[in-house]
Parts: C-alpha cells; structure tokens; sequence
C-alpha cells in the first residue's frame, strides 16, 4: 500500500503527464523553471499551465507574462495540498475560479461484474477517433479534437462506449508506472440516468487491472463524486481551477 502523500504525487504526476503526451505532438508541452504548460492551438484540451511549487506573487507575475504574450485560452490548475491559501494571489491578481474537482484514488484488488449494457471501442482509427471527439463535447462542454486523437492514441487510450452501435460515452485511460489514470468518463445528456457512467467506470477500471495498474487516480466533478466514492475512490485533495479574467 502506497501512504497517501506518494498517492497524492502519483495522482498529479499522471494527469500533468496526460497533458504533456496530448501536447507533445503539436509541439506545445512546454518546461520551465517555475511552471510547465502543454498547449495544442485550435483545441480547448488540455492547455493547461501549472506551477511546480506552491503560488507566490512571483510566480503568478511569471506567468502573467506568459498568458500575455499567447492566443490561448490556458487553465491553471491550483492543488489545495499547502493549506496557505495562496488561491487568493490568483484572485488578486485577476483569476477567476471556473471549476473544482477532487482528486481521488483507489488500489485495484479485484475486478468489476459488467452488466454488458454497452459495446467498447479503443479508438485505433480515424472512424472512430471522429465519432469519439464529436460525442465529447456534449458530455463536457469542451473539445478534444479528432486530430488530437490521431496523434495521440498511440500513447493514451481513448474508449468509446456504444450502444446498439450508437455512441453515448468516452473515457481516457493513461498510465505512468502502476497507476492507471482515468479521466473524460462521460455520457452524452439524452442516455444520462441509466447506469452507463458506471458500467463505463467498471469496464475502464477492469482494463486496467488487465494492463497491469494497481492503483487507479481521477479528478472528480460534483456530477461524478458519488459515483467514484460508491466504487470504491478515496478523496484526496480539492483543485481549484482558474482562467485569467478576460479584462485582464
């Protein structure tokens, strides 16, 4: 059993490396001295910007430059693990919260039962990397572009969950070492209420005991928590994310 400040890193580094493997290909995973950002242009995903270390004044006005100086509409992802609220130096200097989410985790002692409600695609070609990103956006409100998937399938594994041969929900799969990360767990608005996020959980958690994973990490929204805490996911930490103010 990992203690729990090794799983809050685990969990971290698995999302922060997600968003480096999306950028790569585009050229846009970016490293710095005080923050890292990974960036595709024309995408909403990930373009994220994070600091290495708790926020100071400092490092916020370093990245106020950069946020300056780009057309690209970053999240800046703030982890609530130092307790010194240094969110509000965010606030301050004109970051608005958008969302919140909760990281959590869980170790993958046995498999889940499937009650075979839905087909599984792992997207592997451009036929179904175009129905994976154009069902997407309406289970978040965001884009992930086919051309992301194209690039990047070879190295995250995007799951497209069908039924009767129509697609209703998509969910990220992405290792580092033996924790799986689970991320973009959704189902399309009409096909909500029925049981299918969690038969895509199971199914997605299952895969990963296959690959080899002995921990499982994700970001929770309110929509998803109970879920996540009914299947077995502790909490471990809040993040907090923000976007510069547009009159910034």
């Amino acid at each position: 059993m990992k203690n729990k400040q090794n799983l809050i890193k685990a969990n971290w580094e698995n999302l922060t490396s997600l968003w480096k493997t999306a950028a790569t290909p585009f050229r846009g995973n970016v490293a710095g001295e005080i923050f890292d950002y990974a960036e595709i242009g024309n995408s909403e995903w990930p373009n994220r910007l994070w600091f290495h270390e708790d926020v100071t004044q400092v490092s916020v006005r370093k990245a106020l430059e950069k946020l300056g100086s780009s057309n690209t509409r970053f999240t800046i992802p703030y982890r609530d693990i130092y307790h010194s609220q240094s969110n509000q130096i965010l606030e301050d200097n004109g970051f608005t919260k958008t969302f919140e989410q909760v990281a959590m985790s869980m170790p993958l002692t046995k498999t889940f039962a499937l009650e075979n409600k839905l087909d599984f695609k792992v997207v592997s070609n451009p036929v179904d990397a175009k129905k994976w990103a154009n069902i997407y956006p309406s289970a978040f409100g965001y884009r992930i572009t086919e051309e992301t998937l194209l690039y990047t399938m070879s190295s995250i594994e995007y799951i497209l969950a069908l039924k009767q041969e129509q697609p209703v929900g998509t969910a990220i799969l992405f290792q580092t070492d033996q924790f799986a990360g689970i991320h973009g767990v959704g189902v399309i608005p009409e096909m909500r209420r029925k049981g299918l996020a969690e038969e895509i959980m199971k199914f997605v958690l299952n895969k990963a005991i296959h690959d080899g994973a002995e921990y499982a990490t994700l970001q929770a929204s309110a929509m998803g928590k109970g879920l996540y805490l009914k299947l077995g996911f502790d909490e471990q930490f809040l993040m907090k994310n923000y976007i510069l103010s547009p009159e910034k």
